[in-house]
Parts: C-alpha cells; structure tokens; sequence
C-alpha cells in the first residue's frame, strides 16, 4: 500500500520523523501554524541543546549543517554553592553537543523537509478538521499540544506528579559573557533558590551565550521571572547582573558589564513555566483509525536537564523506523513503538523530576553523589555523557542504594586497575 502520515507540528519531533519517512520514501504531509519566513521576526522559541545522539541522527538525516568544531561544545562545567566551601568540577562528552536558535534551526530544517520532496501545509487545524484529517492519512503523528488534537490525549497520573511548573523560569540569549577557553555549558546550582544553565548558543549574531534561569517558587530568584524586561530594560540587566553575582559567580566574573544585554533585542527573552506531563500514547479516531503522541504532547519535561528536544528526536527516529517496517498500524503497533521508545522518554521525566525534587534542599545522598563526582574525572566524564542516554541516568537515581551502587562499583572497577610505572 502507498502509505500516507499525517504530521501536526514543525518541533524537532514532526521534523525528524518527516525527514526520516521522506528518506524511505513514505508520503508525508506536515500542518504548521508558522512559515519559515515568519521565524526571524518572533520571540525566542525555546534554548535547546541538541547533545551528539540527536546531532548523530541529524547527520544520518542530511541536515546538520552546524559542524561540531565551528558550533559544538564539548563538555560540563559544574558549579554548586553548598556551604561552606563550594564545588567545582567538569566532565568531558564523548562527542561534541551542539546548541541552534530554534528560530533558525526550525526553518531550515523546513526547507530540507519540502526539498526531499514533503508536503507542508500552513493553517491552523480546527475542531472540526479531525475527521478529515483522519480520513486522508493511515496515521496522525501529533506532535502539538496547541488545537484540538493535542487536547485529545489525556495525562498519565502515574507519571505525571505536578499539577503545576515547579520553576518560574527566565530563559534568554544574551551578549557580553566570555566564552570559557574550550567551549562548554555550565550548571549552576543555589540550593533554595534554583539552578543555572548556561550554553554556547549560535544565534542571528553569531555565538552567544544562552541563560536558562531555574528559579524556585519564592526563592531570591522568583523576581528574575516577574520583571519585565521591556518595562525597564537597564534595570532588568542590573536586577540579573546582580542575582548573577549572588548566586552564580563564576558566570558573572566573566560579563563585560558594558556589553552585557539580550543578544538580538527584547525577543530573545522568555519567561514563564511548565508543568511537567506525560500523556496517553495515542487515542482512537473514526474508521478505526489512530493518532499518535509525539514529542511535547507525549512527554513535557522541564527544561533543567536538556532532555525534551533530544527524546523527541529518538522518539520520532523510533516512531520512523517502526512506520516503514509496520503495514498495519493499530493498537498492537503502538505497543511495538512505546516498547523501543519509552525507557529514554519515561527516564527523561523521572530523572528530570528527580533531579527538581532533590536539588530544593540537597539531601545528604545527592550531596554525598556529587562529591564523589568532584574528586573522580572520570565518574565526572561518565555522568556528563549520560545527558545523552536519559535511561542510564535514571538506572542510576531510581533509589538511594542505586545512586550509592553507582559510584561504588566504578570506584571498586578503577581501584582494579593497572597503575602506571612511574619513572625513578
């Protein structure tokens, strides 16, 4: 049969799966509210990073047009302001990671998908459309939460414990802060009052550096995502350059005060919050037929760990593969897809939910787990390349025995070692 998918949403997850199916010469049609000329003009989109497995699959897609050694960055930077005494600490990637603006990566990646021969269709889906919609595709890939599909998929209490975001985030590109010697992110981390993230980023004036502000709900840090930039800009950046000094000094020490302001003008700031969820995998429609959940729709995470892009990403390369192997897509189709899909996407939100629980208050375990982090390179190296593989983090921090096994048995396996001969 000549298949025909229906994709709702341009992000990261309809784009891959779109190129994906294009490659193996399934015809795809993708709905989109926003032209590719349109994304220039609008306000910063999200600031995400894309770690080397999601880079790899771009590769494999033909559309990584942002080399490693020009755009990518090779490792964390870790700093946390426990008291009284700091730590510092960094681990490497085993391959460069890589941060876009989304409001130039989004569109190119549009004009990639038309020239392999994909269908675009720019519009607004009404209520009223799901029946026709279903009715010219064997399958609808929805990867919006915005119009009446996205409403259609209900949330999974069991693994969904927030009802509310549990960060007011100030999320910005920003000009005027020093690039380290060897490009890296940062995380910064005040327990009581948020987290930090700070990543090289490519944007309309070449690379700055994005801020991701995490700040607890009535902690010192709420204000940066209340006050409006536009109201006041100079007493936005001093109120930012201040809270910078308090809480994360390392990334101050390295603003040039006179330069630093958002990087391209008042759009490059978002402020906001999101409610961490996970909603059901797909839903019936007429006929028999199905649509199924693809990136934000089917999983929300908070954006403190980087995660929700890149388990698009693998989902939508899962959901692929699966639409070219599969001739029959029902519910048995959808348990193939959620078997190979679910371990990175389900650890992606466990462990980022974990990690904004524990980092409030910074229990003893985790303290005692980022300790051991700080005096082993290489359990740093281990833990930082795992932001690419959700799952192993999560095998991980399941439990407190788990989080002790972890740095126990690498401990145990490097005392094993050879040591080098040391010359006399």
């Amino acid at each position: 049969m000549s298949k025909k998918v229906g994709i709702i949403g341009a992000g990261t997850a309809g784009l891959h799966l779109g190129l994906y199916l294009r490659q193996h010469g399934v015809d795809v049609t993708l709905y989109t509210d926003r032209k590719p000329d349109e994304y220039h003009g609008m306000r910063l989109l999200n600031t995400v990073a894309h770690h080397a497995v999601t880079v790899k699959r771009e590769t494999a897609l033909g559309v990584n047009h942002w080399p490693d050694q020009k755009f990518g960055y090779f490792g964390h930077h870790y700093f946390i302001g426990l008291q009284p005494q700091p730590l510092e600490f960094y681990g490497d990637l085993h391959a460069a990671s890589r941060a876009v603006d989304y409001r130039i990566y989004q569109p190119r990646l549009m004009e990639d998908f038309m020239n392999a021969g994909g269908n675009i269709e720019y519009r607004e889906i009404k209520s009223e459309e799901v029946s026709s919609l279903s009715a010219r595709h064997y399958l609808l890939v929805v990867c919006t939460g915005k119009g009446p599909f996205g409403q259609m998929f209900t949330y999974e209490t069991q693994h969904s414990p927030f009802d509310k975001p549990q960060r007011a985030l100030c999320v910005g590109i920003f000009k005027g802060i020093k690039q380290r010697p060897v490009r890296a992110v940062t995380m910064y981390f005040s327990p009581g009052a948020g987290e930090m993230i700070e990543i090289p980023t490519t944007t309309f004036n070449g690379m700055q550096n994005a801020l991701v502000i995490e700040n607890i709900p009535g902690g010192d840090l709420e204000v940066l995502a209340k006050t409006k930039y536009d109201d006041n800009p100079k007493a936005f950046m001093a109120l930012l350059l201040d809270k910078l000094r308090k809480h994360y000094p390392t990334c101050a020490e390295r603003i040039d005060e006179q330069e630093f302001d958002l990087a391209n003008g008042p759009l490059d700031l978002l402020q906001g919050g999101v409610t961490p969820t996970v909603r059901r995998s797909h839903v019936a429609l007429e006929g028999g037929k199905i649509a199924i959940a693809l990136g934000d729709v089917q999983v929300t995470v908070d954006p403190l760990l980087g995660q929700g892009a890149n388990v698009a990403s693998h989902a939508a390369w899962i959901l692929g593969e699966e639409l070219v192997r599969q001739d029959v897509f029902d519910e048995r189709f959808v348990e193939h897809v959620n078997m190979r899909r679910n371990d990175r996407v389900l650890g992606a939100a466990r462990w980022t939910n974990f990690m904004m629980t524990n980092l409030k208050a910074m229990p003893i375990e985790l303290q005692q787990f980022i300790g051991a982090l700080s005096q082993n390179r290489a359990l740093a190296d281990e833990f930082t390349d795992n932001f690419n593989f959700p799952e192993k983090q999560w095998d991980c921090f399941a439990s407190v025995d788990r989080m002790k096994a972890w740095v126990e048995t690498r401990m145990k396996a490097a005392a094993k070692q050879p040591k080098m001969a040391t010359a006399a």
